[in-house]
């Protein structure tokens, strides 16, 4: 018979002093408690519980284990009220999981609004550009871009990623405007060093997609210094819209062929299935996509 169950019913029957006291209490037999009771002083090797027809008494035995068993039966009740606790407020250590630059540029600004509203709750935030695996590592959020995702996971659209091509007003001055993408041909292009065939992004031309120059000017592994260089009339920049936006309202870059960036990828939201998530996980995807249009202009 389960242990913890033969305890509760022994405590009742200490308390009680009565098979049939503590038998109607537990909602059970007077029987049943007589059969864990035996049960309970079989596996324990001792008597715990001297039986008359009238009233039943602990011997000294059942009376140490009475006072050590409500001290377990206890622990196991505060345990359980803690998982309560966690499961109504929001607390723990959360792992989540983005690409590098926009879980810089906007789950980083929103998570650190989250950890504001929910003090209680800790973040590890892995920025990345890599596919984690949630279960095998950890993660309890994913963010994601593109609709390549385990159908495993619960995926909630986000917001969408979406690229603008830009310059500034000097290097167009000098330069001219590009009127279509074929127009990059006679333009000086900066590419980011971590795209290539694979991963470019393509722009939407009158006669099929067309590709970024494969021979720009300036290649470098950081996106800000891709940045810093437009500003400073090196050539047209194809990057993140949430990377830009300052730059474009102030008139220190000016969006260009505007109708043909790149097709804007989704966002998703990613964690694992659970009927009922922890408060962490599910006040910390309510966030995410309350909030997110605070961040990302909608389309």
């Amino acid at each position: 018979m389960d242990k913890l169950r033969s305890m509760q019913v022994f405590i009742a029957v200490a308390e009680e002093g009565s098979f049939t006291q503590a038998a109607n209490g537990l909602e059970m037999s007077a029987v049943m408690v007589g059969k864990y009771i035996s049960a309970l002083e079989t596996q324990l090797g001792a008597r715990l519980v001297e039986r008359n027809t009238r009233r039943q008494s602990l011997t000294d035995a059942g009376r140490v284990y009475y006072e050590e068993a409500r001290r377990v039966l206890e622990q196991v009740h505060l345990a359980d009220t803690a998982i309560e606790r966690l499961r109504d407020t929001p607390a723990g250590t959360l792992r989540v999981s983005a690409s590098t630059t926009f879980g810089s540029c906007v789950i980083a600004p929103l998570t650190a609004a989250f950890l504001n509203a929910h003090p209680h709750v800790n973040v590890e935030l892995d920025l990345s550009n890599r596919r984690v695996d949630l279960v095998e590592e950890g993660f309890d959020v994913a963010i994601r871009i593109g609709g390549a995702y385990d159908d495993s996971l619960v995926a909630k659209p986000l917001c969408l990623y979406r690229m603008v091509i830009c310059a500034s007003p000097d290097y167009l001055a000098r330069f001219g405007v590009p009127e279509s993408p074929r127009d990059l041909q006679h333009h000086r292009c900066l590419s980011h060093m971590v795209w290539n065939r694979q991963n470019e992004w393509k722009l939407p031309d009158m006669n099929g997609d067309a590709t970024w120059r494969h021979d720009p000017v300036l290649r470098c592994n950081d996106g800000l210094g891709l940045r810093m260089a437009a500003l400073e009339g090196a050539g047209l920049l194809l990057q993140p819209e949430i990377l830009v936006q300052d730059a474009l309202t102030s008139g220190k870059l000016v969006n260009v062929l505007t109708a043909f960036t790149p097709h804007p990828r989704p966002i998703y939201l990613l964690s694992r299935p659970h009927p009922r998530p922890l408060p962490k996980i599910a006040r910390y995807r309510a966030h995410l996509l309350e909030h997110i249009n605070d961040w990302v202009l909608p389309e």
